[in-house]
């Protein structure tokens, strides 16, 4: 009996000492973290007064949403931006782990100076595209589609062009994180399965195919969900590269708020945005893993 009262007292102890532990982080992270997420919801409702003489306005500022023809550009840019900045860096981070799996020698080194430009800075990187994307026949790649007799292009100085010279810097930046993920699960698949299959006169497609894709769904799911939700909260990108133009082409939601916010100094509206950007963020990332759960 005293035995057991004692292991329970140590027990309780160790409890205490654990939770003595995380206790500060706990409440540096709730009030870094959770609070300002709450102050932005009760924000929402209300008419923001810059001397912090706030009015109740209750859903005004949300129902303005359903009518900013502003918005709704700016969220169909975001859709285009998550469809083809998601596929196009899955697809070449999944074509890199490819070429890059194996243990030949100096892979290592390989996989390191392609995984660069996942750790450069986006202000770094919207400086080399910037570059990049001049949009004289002088400017690097103008020069490089003029070999085979394409462009000028306008790039980000042109309307029609600028959302996909965004998401073009998009998967050049994330492409290597992807490759990382889907390289890391590439190497837990058994190997007697390849050997299995080459013996039963499975060609390269078909082990890719029906082992390689099927092993690795999980990682898929990973780098799917992370970038959903990377790309629907997209800001640095669009900001150091285009800042929203030319003529709100490729403005996104992140941008129209930030608008919202700094320019328009109307902040309980682009509070109330942020809000409805944290709602569909949470919706879209729960469907995603509940239809890979139901897949499974």
């Amino acid at each position: 009996m005293d035995g057991t009262r004692l292991r329970r007292r140590a027990r309780r102890r160790s409890t205490l000492t654990l939770w003595a532990f995380l206790l500060p982080a706990l409440i540096a992270f709730a009030y870094f973290k959770f609070y300002p997420i709450g102050y932005g919801v009760w924000l929402s409702f209300h008419n923001v007064g810059i001397m912090g003489n706030h009015s109740w306005v209750g859903l005004k500022n949300f129902a303005r949403a359903f009518d900013d023809t502003f918005l709704h550009a700016a969220f169909w840019h975001t859709v285009l931006y998550v469809v083809l900045g998601v596929t196009l860096s899955v697809l070449v981070g999944f074509g890199l782990a490819l070429a890059l799996a194996g243990q030949a020698r100096h892979i290592r080194l390989v996989r390191t100076a392609v995984f660069l430009p996942a750790v450069v800075t986006v202000a770094v990187c919207a400086e080399v595209f910037r570059i990049l994307y001049h949009p004289t026949p002088d400017g690097p790649l103008n020069w490089l589609l003029g070999l085979v007799n394409l462009g000028p292009f306008g790039f980000t100085s042109d309307p029609s062009t600028s959302m996909l010279s965004v998401i073009g810097m998009h998967v050049w930046k994330n492409a290597p994180y992807d490759m990382v993920v889907l390289l890391a699960a590439m190497t837990g698949v058994d190997r007697s399965l390849y050997e299995s299959a080459r013996v039963d006169g499975a060609n390269w497609a078909a082990r890719l195919w029906f082992i390689t894709i099927p092993s690795i769904r999980f990682a898929f799911t990973i780098v799917i969900t992370l970038g959903i939700i990377r790309s629907l909260r997209v800001f640095p990108e669009v900001y150091t590269l285009t800042g929203g133009g030319p003529a709100r082409s490729s403005e996104v939601i992140m941008t129209y708020i930030y608008r919202v916010s700094f320019v328009d100094v109307d902040l309980g509206y682009a509070s109330a945005l942020s809000t409805l950007l944290f709602l569909l963020t949470v919706v879209i990332t729960a469907a995603t893993l509940l239809l890979r759960k139901e897949r499974s």
